[in-house]
């Protein structure tokens, strides 16, 4: 069974146990047009798309050689060169972006 499926179920049968099923089924009428008509989400897939842009491109894979070669000659090198190459993506706060394929 899908985390989400399962989590929705248990939550809404705890909820509708304390509140009951008519307040369950008035809230998620509500709450759940509130969360989707949000902008604030909005921008997770840009990011996720921004992600993708410099993985294709190749630029993830450049910056983690860059930093490889700059930081790999110390100990414990590899580790130093995978938080120098994330921490290139900082400017952009893409975590997909930083994950060399």
């Amino acid at each position: 069974m899908p985390v989400g499926i399962a989590m929705l179920l248990l939550g809404g049968v705890g909820y509708a146990g304390i509140a009951g099923w008519k307040r369950l089924v008035t809230s998620l009428n509500t709450l759940t047009f509130s969360r989707f008509s949000s902008y604030k989400l909005s921008v997770v897939p840009l990011f996720l798309l921004m992600g993708d842009f410099a993985t294709e491109s190749g630029i993830s894979r450049a910056l983690f050689r860059c930093a490889r070669a700059w930081l790999g000659h110390w100990r414990g090198g590899l580790a130093v060169a995978t938080i120098g190459g994330c921490a290139a993506f900082a400017f952009c706060r893409s975590s997909l972006a930083s994950a060399p394929r």
